[in-house]
């Protein structure tokens, strides 16, 4: 009974989604395809992305040295 129950409402999801893309696909074609970026483009979010990944490490680094310096007191104890 229970099974009979998923199906019937997990039928009208499927179909849902399935109109969703549809409509996105047809959407796409009357709109045309999103232009890829330039490579300029690409070079600037790559930089960032390495800025974020060293500002990222440097503060874990400072994140453990606040650690190791709140703790060690307890450790003199």
């Amino acid at each position: 009974m229970h099974a009979i129950v998923a199906l019937i409402l997990l039928i009208p999801l499927v179909v849902l989604a399935a109109l969703g893309g549809l409509a996105l696909a047809i959407r796409r074609v009357f709109k045309g395809s999103p232009t890829w970026p330039s490579r300029t483009q690409r070079d600037q979010e790559t930089r960032t992305i390495q800025e974020l990944y060293e500002g990222l490490s440097n503060m874990e680094k400072r994140i453990a040295a606040l650690e190791t310096i709140l703790l060690d007191p307890e450790r003199k104890n």
